[in-house]
């Protein structure tokens, strides 16, 4: 299981730390990722971190959002600086199967039930 937290209301440029808990399987080997889905957008790739630390991030959030991991508690965080108005939605964390394809959500096989982000400007 996935267990998203950590959304919110802020305002633009403020920070906020999003936490996915995974339970159940060896964590320690598991490549993992965020999407977000705004409404009436398709869900579009944020991050990834893969279990050896390697990071992709989608090119709207370079620079900005940060992925890491911590396998001691079973977690995985997605620090989000400088937030705008557009990084408003819903985001959810996700295990990949496919470690080729970390930046496409069918790669993924299990999700998290997502943390609402809203950003006002």
């Amino acid at each position: 299981q996935l267990q998203a937290s950590g959304g919110g209301l802020v305002q633009a440029g403020d920070s906020l730390r999003l936490s996915c808990a995974v339970s159940g399987g060896t964590f320690s080997t598991y490549d993992m990722g965020w999407f977000r889905q705004a409404p009436g957008k398709e869900r579009e790739f944020v991050a990834a971190i893969t279990w050896s630390d390697g990071t992709w991030y989608g090119d709207s959030v370079k620079g900005r959002f940060t992925i890491s991991r911590d396998n001691a508690k079973n977690t995985v965080y997605l620090q989000m600086n400088s937030l705008k108005p557009e990084d408003t939605a819903l985001y959810y964390c996700a295990k990949n199967r496919l470690a080729w394809a970390m930046t496409k959500a069918n790669a993924y096989d299990y999700w998290g039930q997502g943390t609402l982000v809203t950003v006002s400007s």
